[in-house]
């Protein structure tokens, strides 16, 4: 009897999400990554291979008030990347959600860098 690897499937939709995304110098990806005690994002340029901003709850700004990968530090974060973001010149991205539902945390992740300013 096969065990459902719950890892191996996200990796999977990752992969298969990942075939059709990629960030240009115009519209770069916004990639984000979820572990079970912090999240991570970040702003790539794939042509070139270049992060241009990245942001983290292991950060002491965003750290401040929040604890663990929950729906308030995901809301944080998305606030302090969409600032980050629009310094660096970036106002377009292409929303890569790691191969994780859109939903809970990575939807209101979404939802904050969207009220900072980025367009999806």
């Amino acid at each position: 009897m096969a065990r459902f690897n719950r890892a191996a499937e996200r990796v999977k939709r990752h992969k298969r999400i990942r075939r059709h995304i990629r960030g240009t110098s115009e519209r770069p990806r916004l990639c984000v990554t979820k572990t079970l005690r912090h999240l991570y994002a970040q702003v790539i340029d794939d042509e070139v291979g270049r992060t241009l901003v990245q942001a983290s709850t292991l950060e002491p700004q965003v750290r401040a008030g929040v604890t663990g990968p929950n729906v308030a530090a995901a809301e944080k974060l998305g606030a302090v990347l969409a600032e980050r973001a629009s310094e660096a010149g970036v106002e377009a991205v292409v929303f890569d959600r790691g191969g994780h539902p859109y939903h809970g945390v990575i939807s209101s992740f979404a939802e904050a860098c969207r009220k900072g300013g980025l367009r999806f």
